[in-house]
């Protein structure tokens, strides 16, 4: 092998993911054992029931329930989507997120727009004859905000307990 030349090439490559784990993600099942995950549960269906007992009857005769209708379905949505970060521990894969400050702040504004629509809600109940499918729907939907703005309550307190913990 005379005259074979022998030659070293050296590559590198940049990734724009560096700064991330890049570990797979995992299932937590343990979640909805603890209070948190009890506590999330219970959002996801009594924040449900308060958008589909509303959204079921003539509600747009009545403004203020846009804004209740609002206020549920956005914190619905919401909350179904931190319930896949606590369940797939996604909150792992990006540690730069202050995880329980985010949890903090959601909670707690969760928290004052559920008071806010609840008393919406029931201040809206008026609107309608006694006995009636939308009188009835309105109730039930108050009876569910008032439930949510309690569950609320108990995630910004916890998440408040782990706030702490950490700083």
């Amino acid at each position: 092998m005379e005259g074979a030349a022998t030659r070293t090439v050296i590559t590198s490559t940049s990734s724009s993911t560096d700064n991330f784990s890049t570990s797979t993600l995992a299932c937590d099942r343990h979640f909805f054992r603890t209070a948190s995950g009890l506590l999330v549960f219970a959002e996801i269906v009594f924040g449900l029931l308060v958008w589909m007992l509303i959204a079921g009857t003539e509600y747009f005769r009545v403004s203020a329930f846009g804004w209740v209708m609002f206020v549920a379905i956005l914190y619905w949505v919401l909350t179904v989507i931190f319930l896949i970060i606590y369940l797939t521990m996604a909150y792992n894969r990006i540690p730069q997120v202050p995880w329980t400050t985010v949890g903090l702040f959601f909670n707690s504004s969760a928290t004052v727009m559920y008071v806010v629509a609840a008393a919406v809600d029931a201040a809206s109940i008026s609107h309608a004859v006694k006995g009636r499918h939308n009188y009835n729907c309105w109730v039930a939907s108050t009876f569910f905000a008032f439930l949510v703005t309690l569950c609320y309550a108990g995630s910004t307190y916890l998440s408040f307990k782990f706030w702490r913990l950490e700083g």
